[in-house]
């Protein structure tokens, strides 16, 4: 069988929740990952230093068994510079939200006017303390990442020494723009490699597919594939993976996010080898994120077979991507 190894895999964007869904995906990821970035928007969100450790604790009392390093992130809000000073060492980077975008998101930022952020943002460049950001007004939900460009613009030009990363882009424009600023990085999930609008809701609508941002045209897809594919320096794996109960994915107001942590590694595979490209996945999926990032993380070695797999039905209650079908790549072990 053919196989392939990847070392030190790193999710850039990862959701874990809390309580028992915490419990329940955690060890999925950190069967198979190195570490991932995880993300701040709980109920409440973590925005206090007491909240950031508190999480982490609990994150790896989920997954006491295994290497893997959780890098913590904080809700944005315009904190001022002594806080950020006494949270420096706790935490890896800020995650913006626009209020109201996405889930848990209602306390996010309402105004981009950079007088007010100035003090925030100038302490975290100063600092080396990354931005991370979900790129989406409340436009046309097609238009909705296209419309930010204009605030990555923005951020970039004035903080032009702040890390900025254009989390999960989905369309050409978004591409376009890493180019145009020394400053801007990104992550691409892998459902974002595989799928466009028509696989959500051309026809039957498929509620395990709907995320935000939502998938979009064959063209954008086209665009995030060149780039993934060729290992920009500036982009880096990020799964966006969002587990939700079946009960609120599979019902009217069906909840965003599509689970892809178990799965992930041998999806990328699967996409990297139908394109002839499996040696540029090592640093899609950690070298880049490693040099982005300036994170050092736990040894691990992973071997992935080319080999049929069935997924799961679900994993702890919670419906993957691909849920029943069967994908051509499998992890053979992990040390």
């Amino acid at each position: 069988m053919k196989t392939h190894t990847l070392l030190m895999p790193l999710d850039m964007h990862l959701h874990l929740r809390d309580g028992v869904m915490l419990e329940n995906v955690a060890p999925l990821t950190a069967y198979s990952f190195s570490g991932a970035i995880v993300m701040p928007n709980l109920v409440p969100p973590v925005d206090t230093k007491e909240q950031l450790i508190a999480y982490k604790e609990r994150i790896m009392a989920a997954v006491p068994n295994d290497y893997f390093e959780p890098y913590m992130t904080l809700f944005y809000k315009n904190y001022d510079r002594a806080f950020l000073e006494s949270v420096a060492e706790e935490l890896t980077a800020i995650k913006l939200y626009p209020a109201g975008i996405t889930t848990n998101s209602e306390g996010g930022v309402s105004s981009f006017d950079i007088e007010e952020m100035r003090e925030t943002l100038q302490s975290m460049s100063d600092m080396g303390i990354p931005l991370c950001v979900h790129g989406e007004t409340d436009g046309f939900v097609m238009d909705r990442e296209a419309e930010f460009m204009s605030i990555y613009e923005l951020l970039a030009s004035n903080f032009p020494q702040l890390k900025i990363i254009m989390e999960h882009i989905t369309t050409k424009e978004a591409v376009a723009m890493l180019d145009k600023y020394e400053n801007l990085y990104a992550t691409i999930t892998v459902h974002h490699l595989l799928i466009t609008l028509d696989d959500v809701v051309g026809g039957m609508m498929q509620p395990h597919l709907f995320c935000k941002p939502i998938a979009k045209r064959p063209e954008d897809l086209d665009a995030l594939l060149s780039i993934a594919l060729e290992a920009h320096p500036k982009v880096m794996f990020g799964s966006d993976s969002a587990p939700h109960p079946q009960h609120k994915k599979e019902a009217c107001g069906c909840a965003a996010g599509v689970f892809t942590a178990p799965i992930a590694l041998q999806l990328l595979c699967e996409i990297f080898d139908q394109f002839g490209k499996l040696d540029n996945l090592q640093a899609f999926v950690s070298d880049n994120a490693q040099s982005i990032y300036g994170i050092c993380p736990e040894f691990k070695e992973v071997v992935l077979e080319h080999r049929p797999f069935k997924v799961p039905q679900t994993y702890a209650g919670v419906v993957p991507m691909y849920a029943g079908e069967t994908i051509s790549w499998a992890i053979e072990s992990v040390d």
